[in-house]
C-alpha cells in the first residue's frame, strides 16, 4: 500500500530540488543538504532523526564515494598528463575519417568520461573540436554537441564515475548491472542526442569559433601512449567489475574463482589495479611509474 502523503512529500522534495539548483542557481550541495531537512520533516519525523539520518547517509555514501573519486581521479591525471586522452581522440578520428567525424567525437567522449571527469574531459579535447571547426568552416555545434553527449551519457550513467557509483550505493545496486544497463540506456541516448541532433542543429544555428581559437596548432603525439594501452586501462576496471557480477552465475559461492573474481572486481581493487598499470605503462610521465617499471625489470 503506498502512502499518498509520503509519496506527495517525496514529489514535492524533487521540485524544490529542481527549483534551487535551475532557477535559483543554489549550490547543488546546499540545495541537497535543504531539501533533506525539508523532505525529513515534512515526513513526520523528529529533528534528532532527520540529522542523524543526513550525517548517516552522507557519510556512509561518502565513505564509499570518495575513495573511488579519488582513484578515478588519479587515474584520470595520468592519461591527461601521458596524452592518452588525446591519444584517443585522434585514433578515433582518424579510423572514423571526416565523413562521420561526429561518431568518432561521440565514442570519444563516452570512453574518454569513464576515467576523465566530464568538466576535465571536456577542458581537456575542447582544442580538437576548434581545430575541426577551422578546418571545416562549419559551426562549432556540430562537433561540439556529440563530444558533449558523450562525456555527459557516460558520467551519468556509467561507473566508476561518481554519479552513478552514488547512486548505486544509495540503493544497494550491482555495479556490474549498473555498468550493462548504463551502457545499454547510454548508447542509444548519445546517438541521438548526440551525432543525429549535432547534424541538425548546426544546419539552424551558426556558432564560430571563439577568435582567440581560430588558429591552433595542432601538438605534437610523439610522447602520447599507444591507443592500445590506453583503451586497456579504461577498459580494465569495468571488466573486473563485469566478471564480479557474472562470478555467482559461473562459480559456485565459497570457491576459490569466485573469492578472487569479487576481490578483483571490487571497485576499490578495480581501480587501484588500472591506475598502476597507468603509471607502469606512463613512465616516462610518471615519476613513481618509472621506478615500478624499472624494480620490475629489474625481477624479470
Amino acid at each position: 500500500m503506498i502512502d499518498v502523503d509520503l509519496l506527495f512529500v517525496a514529489c514535492a522534495g524533487i521540485a524544490l530540488l529542481l527549483f534551487l539548483v535551475i532557477y535559483l542557481r543554489t549550490p547543488a550541495f546546499l540545495a541537497l543538504i535543504v531539501t533533506s531537512l525539508m523532505v525529513g520533516l515534512l515526513s513526520g519525523l523528529p529533528p534528532e532523526q532527520v540529522l542523524l539520518s543526513i550525517k548517516n547517509g552522507m557519510g556512509g555514501t561518502l565513505g564509499f564515494v570518495a575513495i573511488v573519486v579519488g582513484l578515478g581521479a588519479i587515474l584520470g591525471q595520468i592519461l591527461e598528463s601521458s596524452g592518452g586522452v588525446a591519444q584517443i581522440s585522434d585514433t578515433l578520428i582518424k579510423a572514423f575519417g571526416m565523413q562521420k567525424i561526429q561518431w568518432s567525437l561521440g565514442i570519444t567522449g563516452f570512453l574518454v568520461a569513464i576515467p576523465v571527469f566530464f568538466d576535465v574531459a571536456f577542458i581537456i579535447l575542447v582544442p580538437v573540436l576548434y581545430g575541426l571547426a577551422n578546418k571545416s568552416g562549419r559551426s562549432l555545434l556540430y562537433y561540439a554537441i556529440p563530444l558533449l553527449a558523450g562525456l555527459a551519457i557516460t558520467h551519468s550513467f556509467i561507473p566508476p564515475t561518481p554519479g552513478p557509483i552514488a547512486v548505486a550505493e544509495l540503493i544497494n545496486a550491482d555495479l556490474g548491472w549498473v555498468i550493462l544497463f548504463g551502457a545499454i540506456a547510454g548508447v542509444p541516448a548519445m546517438i541521438i542526442s548526440g551525432p543525429l541532433f549535432g547534424k541538425f542543429i548546426a544546419q539552424r544555428i551558426y556558432v564560430p569559433v571563439p577568435p582567440a581559437h581560430q588558429h591552433l596548432q595542432e601538438e605534437s603525439d610523439e610522447d602520447q601512449l599507444r591507443f592500445s594501452w590506453v583503451i586497456s586501462i579504461v577498459l580494465l576496471p569495468l571488466i573486473l567489475i563485469m566478471c564480479a557480477t557474472l562470478s555467482p552465475f559461473l562459480f559456485s559461492e565459497g570457491s576459490g574463482a569466485y573469492i578472487v573474481l569479487n576481490f578483483l572486481g571490487h571497485p576499490f581493487v578495480a581501480l587501484t589495479l588500472a591506475t598502476v598499470l597507468a603509471m607502469l605503462v606512463a613512465n616516462k610521465k610518471c615519476r613513481l611509474g618509472s621506478r615500478l617499471g624499472l624494480l620490475i625489470r629489474k625481477m624479470v
